[in-house]
């Protein structure tokens, strides 16, 4: 007699994400066209074709950044890790070389790795780099910023929200503070696009990273927004695609799938983030009925924080265990990053926060977007409060 195989419960959206109807859609719909495969810099009609299709995402692209967003401000990616890079070489080297005294960079510790691991590189290009602490509510503060500041820096790169414990950045004011000085600024908004309200004119950001497999699209999408006028060197050269800030044929059907996430998610973006946000907080309610759970971020009723990530401390415990154990019994979540999970070293989001790498050892990352079933987020908080020993008394 067969068993019936369980059923999974992803809750490591954060990670990456189911692909969504209309990206399938989208992107069977090229597949099946006269212009699938067709490189859209070719001057024949296939090629003209595909790129009035590219374009076409471009725009749709752009309206999700903010209505004063220009199509050209858009560079195709092949994820959000080419972005960040982009964005942290093209507008590092491009200042420098508009004002040679430029030769400093600055960002935080608690940035994601395409942004961290890229520091060594920037230093050996000639730059120093400043790496700023949050405080222990995982928040860049503006004033840490504004110490940091001087006429020698070229680009201050801080992420919109944190990828481990969702604190949103206050991006608005660490902007004006890097144009006060002359500087340019970028943020990594991977997590953040299309999950929280994002609007590039509001943020007052030159260049803002995003990434299609955080949304619904594929995992070879993403993009650059890159404000005109701002200095830019290439990463690489060799074809002179998207208007020469990026070599190589454009992912088109890619491109066309996170364009259809985008027309979808925007004008509801207000109601999901309301109503996602809505179920973080029960469960962060219910876990937090456990004496040995603990949110990463204090005062959570107050902090601005991305809906869909739940971040906690299990005293007692180890985060590969706790997600075995948790995987026994069909829930899938995280100790962190994805990206970085191969280490097993404590988080260096939540020790740059302060937290002790012993308790930070114990973390798990519960993630999700509108697409999360309630009764699943309630059988996930029975299954860890029982493998935690319950509910206070």
């Amino acid at each position: 007699m067969s068993v019936a195989p369980m059923r999974l419960v992803n809750l490591d959206y954060a990670a990456s994400t189911p692909l969504r109807p209309e990206a399938i859609e989208a992107m069977r719909a090229y597949d099946i066209s006269e212009i699938a495969g067709a490189n859209p810099n070719s001057l024949h009609s296939l090629g003209r074709r595909a790129a009035q299709a590219l374009d076409a995402a471009r725009r749709d692209i752009a309206r999700s950044l903010g209505t004063g967003v220009r199509p050209a401000e858009v560079v195709f990616t092949n994820g959000g890790t080419e972005a960040d890079a982009l964005a942290l070489f093209g507008i590092a080297e491009g200042a420098r070389s508009r004002n040679h005294g430029r030769t400093r960079v600055i960002t935080s510790a608690i940035e994601h790795e395409a942004i961290l691991d890229n520091l060594a590189q920037l230093k050996r290009r000639g730059f120093t780099v400043d790496i700023l602490k949050p405080g222990t509510h995982g928040v860049i503060e503006p004033g840490t910023l504004d110490a940091a500041m001087g006429d020698d820096v070229a680009l201050v790169s801080i992420m919109f929200a944190n990828n481990e414990t969702g604190a949103v950045q206050p991006v608005v004011e660490l902007a004006q503070i890097a144009h006060s000085h002359g500087a340019y600024f970028h943020t990594d908004a991977i997590q953040g696009y299309l999950h929280a309200p994002i609007d590039v004119s509001v943020l007052r950001v030159d260049a803002l990273s995003l990434a299609g497999h955080k949304v619904g699209a594929s995992v070879a999408s993403g993009a650059l927004y890159l404000r005109r006028g701002v200095p830019f060197e290439p990463l690489i050269r060799g074809g002179g695609q998207e208007a020469g800030r990026r070599a190589g044929t454009q992912d088109v059907r890619s491109a066309l799938g996170l364009a259809a996430v985008a027309r979808t998610l925007s004008p509801r973006l207000d109601e999901d983030h309301a109503r996602v946000l809505s179920l973080s907080g029960r469960l962060y309610e219910r876990l937090l009925e456990s004496p040995r759970i603990h949110a990463t971020l204090p005062d959570l009723v107050h902090k601005d924080r991305l809906p869909g990530i739940v971040s906690i401390l299990v005293d007692g415990c180890e985060s590969e265990e706790l997600i075995l154990q948790l995987d026994v019994r069909g829930f899938c979540v995280s100790a962190g990053s994805a990206c970085s999970s191969g280490s097993t070293d404590a988080s260096h989001v939540l020790t740059a926060m302060g937290i002790p790498r012993e308790r930070a050892a114990g973390s798990l990352r519960i993630s999700f977007d509108d697409r999360v079933r309630e009764q699943d987020l309630d059988a996930f908080a029975d299954a860890l409060l029982d493998l935690t020993g319950g509910a206070r008394s």
